[in-house]
């Protein structure tokens, strides 16, 4: 048999009120609650998805981990590769020749970061070559100047496949008239796309031997990059093969590469926490007006409750079953919402790019084009048991003024 203290809280919830104005308040209450929950999970799985893909781009385009030498210029490098390669945790290396340059064609100039790789060992190392569209990474063959441009890079200089273009790189010959550029024509044989204006923008692929004729680099890398079989043990993997390494040479690993914004992604996403639980917070102050009232319009029940024998203690429970009934409504109808909303998001937001006419994330602006959602069940299972808490607490004081009627005052003028 269940305590009257639930009986009467769920009656009262249930019942119709005299005054309409506290179940008006009520459901604002409710539904603050359900938008503050909905809210918190969607921003949450939104930023978790942004943070999830642009790190699989990253990683997709760049190496786990690099061996880089003072000066951009590693002589003796095979002794190099072969102590990156013996580590365990190493799947795959790859040499490369790294340097900046200029592009033209026709009336079109942009500049650009030239990577100079091995086509058959850069495979093993990143998935550029699954990134390709046109062409193929395999053409960067050895003597035959080939390049492969990022898609809005060959879309700014207006260039196709199979067309040639001028590569100007800042180190050239002293003359008479000064130190001239070197110039060297390139054929298109590759155009990719990664998804990232950083890498769409600004890189173009050669075969490392042309790079290195065209940097004067002789035998000589830039660095040498890395796969890991285990991309959360790059900082360790890092420390294993710097203490290999002559003073000269510096192991990075992608987090120390890109940590400063993958700290900003959590401080914000802590952030968005913290601001977004206000609205919770907004409809727990709901709940208080809405028992506050109820307590008021209660008073004579209350004293006839008090008459017949139920303690302080039952009084306060039968509200905060009440407030418990607003507060548990409205955080499951969030948490439903939510999740909702949250694995859907692939089709809401072009629904709703569409219907408004409108872009909002400009390829231009930012790392990515798409809004992604990565929903994460454990978190959401926190906001609801922050959620739930922070209505919980908000029953108490109201609970507490109704456990304090005294009956003779209560009954006085009715």
């Amino acid at each position: 048999m269940q305590p009257y203290e639930l009986f009467i809280g769920l009656r009262y919830t249930r019942a119709k009120r005299r005054n309409h104005f506290i179940s008006f308040i009520s459901l604002i209450s409710v539904l603050g609650m359900a938008l503050g929950v909905m809210a918190l999970i969607v921003v949450l799985s939104v930023m978790n998805g942004f943070q999830k893909e642009i790190r699989s781009r990253m990683l997709g385009a760049t190496p786990h981990l690099e061996v880089v030498a003072d000066g951009g210029r590693m002589d003796n490098w095979h002794s190099v590769f072969d102590k990156v390669i013996s580590n365990p945790q190493v799947a795959a290396a790859a040499p490369y020749v790294g340097g900046q340059g200029m592009l033209s064609f026709g009336q079109n100039v942009q500049g650009v970061m030239v990577r100079g790789i091995d086509p058959a060992k850069e495979t093993a190392v990143t998935e550029l070559s699954n990134k390709v569209k046109f062409g193929s990474l395999a053409d960067l063959r050895s003597g035959e100047f080939g390049i492969v441009l990022g898609v809005d890079l060959a879309r700014a200089l207006g260039v196709q496949l199979g067309q040639k273009i001028m590569l100007i790189a800042p180190q050239g010959q002293i003359t008479p008239a000064g130190m001239m550029p070197r110039l060297k024509q390139f054929r298109v044989v590759g155009i990719f796309e990664i998804g990232m204006a950083p890498y769409d923008d600004n890189l173009a692929l050669i075969n490392i031997s042309d790079a290195q004729k065209l940097f004067q680099m002789g035998d000589a890398v830039t660095g040498i990059s890395a796969k890991l079989r285990d991309v959360d043990l790059a900082p360790q993997v890092a420390g294993e093969i710097q203490r290999q390494l002559p003073d000269n040479l510096y192991a990075n690993d992608w987090t120390h590469q890109n940590s400063n914004y993958f700290r900003a992604v959590a401080m914000e996403k802590r952030m968005m926490f913290i601001i977004l639980s206000m609205i919770v917070a907004v409809a727990a102050f709901n709940i208080v007006s809405t028992l506050v009232m109820a307590v008021t319009d209660k008073q004579a029940d209350i004293a006839i409750l008090r008459t017949l024998g139920a303690s302080p203690r039952s009084i306060m429970k039968i509200f905060i079953v009440q407030g418990i009934v607003i507060g548990v409504f409205g955080t499951l109808l969030g948490a439903v919402s939510g999740v909702v909303i949250a694995l859907n998001l692939d089709v809401i937001m072009p629904f709703i790019e569409h219907l408004f006419g409108v872009h909002f994330l400009a390829k231009d602006v930012y790392y990515i084009n798409e809004l992604p959602s990565d929903l994460r069940y454990h978190e959401v299972l926190v906001v609801t048991g922050v959620s739930f808490l922070i209505s919980l607490l908000a029953t108490l004081y109201p609970s507490y003024r109704a456990s304090q009627t005294q009956p003779a005052e209560a009954l006085r003028y009715e």
